[in-house]
């Protein structure tokens, strides 16, 4: 399995390659580099072309005459005195070739040949033939060295120059992951006054409409859940007290007027409830919390859940929760535990136990179906079920998993849930 993960894992010249290709600064600093060096190339043969074409024809005459004066000096036969002097006071080498003497001042050095050596030599009235090259030049490593570290420089200014410049798109990514879960309380900060500072200043104004708008639609939904909820008890108990005459159709259909209108009761309680724990002023009502002591009286609420199997630590540390949060997330568990653990081979069991690094770990599971792997990341949606037909009856109204979450999250934990094999298990750590 190791040999897979590492076959399958990029090498480094892809992940460098990759990671250039999405990173904005690292292709602005290859484009200058690029250019810096593309302009220096440029500049080097535009001036070598100019020197080996215009300054050649100029210097010409001017190193010729000053040959003819170096081999007039040196005399007829050369005399090697002046030779070596010459070759000492002037960065040249001189090679003497002829009857009478035969002599170089520089050994290993190499000179001219073709069109260059014939205006860099000369032969004297006795048949000596005297040529000039390249001497000694002084050696000047340093400047190569400052020269190189002038380069770096710049390009570490460049560096940090571009930096600077799109730091602001640091600041609206985080800001677009902030406004994408959810919080608007703080804008992205207006570094600067330019073309991104003014893309900064819209998304923010894009972000306080969202706001404003998912504040109206909360509004919304909590004033017409509340405003509902009194003709719906009215509605309740005008079918209560109805008369129940005889046998027949008419108890049915007064039972399943209740049960509708129970229903209904219970999704607007429930949209409440979800709106008032989404709002990020969601207050919690925090007391000491025995949580099996909880576990204990909301299964024994359920008539249905008497087979629930319990499986409580002893001395589970009290933890300062929310009550009635932490009930409604019990019930709404083992509801969908129960639910779908019909036929099941166990019945579904409720776990409590000390977590790692202290608090208590809560775990409820069931032993049914489970559910398909694709659907596992939305079970915790609003309004989401997993079965196909959608039906109210097996299905719910997709709000209890919806709920569970959003108490663990105004709590500062989290729900998780995974697929048992068989069966269904939703954790949470309560600290």
């Amino acid at each position: 399995m190791r040999r897979n993960r590492n076959r399958c894992r990029p090498s480094r010249p892809e992940r460098w390659r990759r990671r250039w290709g999405h990173s904005l600064r690292l292709r602005l600093i290859t484009v200058f580099l690029l250019l810096a060096l593309a302009m220096g190339a440029v500049f080097m043969s535009g001036m070598q072309r100019a020197f080996s074409s215009g300054w050649r024809d100029a210097a010409r005459p001017l190193v010729s005459d000053y040959m003819d004066r170096l081999v007039a000096d040196l005399g007829s036969p050369p005399d090697l005195g002046r030779a070596q002097a010459l070759a000492a006071r002037l960065p040249i080498s001189i090679r003497i070739e002829g009857p009478q003497v035969n002599w170089q001042s520089h050994p290993d050095r190499q000179f001219f040949g073709g069109r260059a050596s014939e205006w860099l030599s000369r032969t004297t009235a006795d048949g000596h033939k005297v040529v000039f090259g390249p001497g000694t030049i002084p050696s000047h490593g340093m400047f190569g060295w400052i020269t190189l570290s002038l380069l770096l420089c710049l390009l570490v200014g460049a560096y940090a120059y571009v930096r600077r410049l799109l730091r602001p798109l640091d600041d609206i990514r985080a800001g677009a992951e902030r406004f994408g879960r959810g919080v608007f309380d703080t804008p992205i900060p207006l570094r600067r006054r330019d073309e991104l500072g003014d893309l900064a200043a819209r998304i923010n104004t894009m972000a306080h409409d969202i706001k404003a708008m998912l504040d109206a639609k909360r509004g919304l939904l909590l004033a017409l859940s509340h405003e509902l909820r009194s003709p719906l008890t009215r509605a309740r108990l005008n079918a209560e007290l109805l008369p129940v005459q005889g046998e027949g159709s008419a108890p049915r259909e007064r039972d399943a007027l209740l049960r509708d209108l129970g229903e209904m009761r219970d999704l607007i309680s429930d949209l409440l409830e979800s709106e008032r724990l989404a709002s990020p002023h969601a207050a919690l009502q925090r007391e000491t919390v025995d949580l099996a002591a909880l576990a204990r009286e909301v299964v024994a609420d359920m008539p249905q859940a008497a087979a629930v199997a319990l499986d409580l630590a002893p001395d589970l540390p009290a933890l300062a929760l929310d009550r009635m949060r932490v009930r409604l997330l019990l019930r709404n568990l083992l509801d969908n535990a129960l639910r779908y653990s019909a036929g099941a081979a166990q019945p579904p069991s409720l776990s409590l136990q000390a977590g790692e690094g202290g608090g208590v770990m809560l775990e409820v599971r069931d032993f049914g179906p489970g559910v398909d792997p694709a659907q596992l990341a939305h079970l915790t949606e609003p309004f989401f079920r997993t079965d196909g037909a959608r039906q109210r009856a097996t299905g719910g109204v997709g709000l209890g998993m919806y709920l569970c979450r959003l108490v663990a999250q105004a709590h500062g934990t989290a729900l998780e849930v995974r697929n048992a094999a068989p069966g269904l298990a939703v954790q949470v750590l309560w600290r």
